[in-house]
């Protein structure tokens, strides 16, 4: 599933356990965890600018596809701006050594480009390491129930396998199965890596791509032989995390979200709360509160879908609690 969704947003520890434990029938904590201790999955930042959980061989892909785009985040970011003037191989010159013998706490690596570039303040080396540098997070980070602080060693040493240049078609192939049909624009969204409309245009002359129009006439690209879904059919609800794939990977989310419901999500910075979908559509917010789950409706919801969500209430407090 982390595979196919091409990763899950984890700059928090619970929301990709949230996340797989909606997608995945069967699905245990532990699950995740003896994934993340067994390098099968890695946590490192990348697409959007945050940390993710993604398959090995992904982050041997992805990273490096990303970061121009992490280039510009750095650029933009007011913490990592002091330390923007050094380049990436001044900063490797650095930490590359520093970490021959082993992971070190993301602290310690400030520390050492704070001794090697003392008129640039701490803070901002320790940011524009980890969006510069391939850096990724060793267990017990985000294991359930046990994470540890933040400890850095580069993507490739701790894999034991080289980078792996992407191929942006199998790519663009890979995003809109997952989240299809879509945009050029959505996977910019999903990615932040710009120029992709060139290549969803490509693909469709070749016909690796087909075209549907939406209901704002916009042209939507998706897979050959892509399941279409019934639209009378009514979706469970579903408790999700702060920031699942379902609500982040599109430009345009009027599909999924209204724009009182994306305001009362978004607050002031952004991710007020876990969600809550009706029939596909963002309608209300959860939280935990000495662990029992509270759930927060937009409107009030059916009888029917009243019943979903005690029953989705008792599914999360059931993995909270194991």
């Amino acid at each position: 599933m982390v595979e196919h969704v091409m990763g899950l947003q984890a700059q928090d520890n619970l929301p990709p356990y949230l996340s797989l434990a909606a997608r995945v029938d069967g699905f245990s904590p532990a699950d995740l965890s003896d994934l993340i201790e067994d390098r099968t999955l890695v946590r490192l930042f990348s697409m959007r600018g945050t940390v993710h959980v993604l398959t090995a061989a992904d982050a041997l892909t992805l990273r490096g596809w990303v970061q121009p785009a992490l280039d510009r985040v750095s650029g933009t970011n007011q913490t990592s701006r002091p330390a923007n003037h050094l380049t990436t191989e001044q900063l490797d010159a650095v930490v590359g050594p520093f970490l021959a013998d082993g992971p070190q706490p993301h602290p310690e690596i400030g520390k050492a480009l704070a001794a090697a570039y003392p008129d640039v303040a701490e803070e901002a080396l320790r940011h524009v390491s980890r969006e510069r540098l391939p850096l990724l997070q060793v267990p017990p980070r985000g294991l359930w129930k046990r994470s540890g602080g933040v400890v850095y060693q580069y993507v490739d040493r701790y894999l034991g396998q080289p980078f792996v240049e992407a191929d942006v078609q199998d790519l663009v192939v890979r995003y809109l199965s997952a989240y299809g049909p879509a945009t050029a624009a959505d996977m910019t969204k999903w990615s932040l890596v710009t120029r992709l409309g060139p290549v969803f245009t490509a693909m469709a002359k070749d016909g690796r791509l087909v075209t549907v129009q939406d209901d704002k006439g916009r042209t939507l690209y998706d897979v050959q032989d892509a399941p279409v879904a019934d639209e009378a059919l009514e979706l469970p609800a579903l408790l999700l995390g702060m920031y699942d794939n379902i609500f982040l990977s599109h430009a345009d989310r009027d599909r999924i979200a209204p724009d009182d419901a994306r305001k009362a999500w978004m607050g002031v910075n952004g991710g007020v709360g876990s969600v809550l979908f009706l029939d596909g559509i963002l309608a209300g917010l959860w939280k935990v509160d000495d662990g029992r789950v509270v759930v927060e409706p937009f409107t009030k919801p059916t009888r029917a879908q009243q019943a979903g969500i005690e029953a989705e209430i008792a599914r999360v407090e059931a993995l909270l609690a194991s």
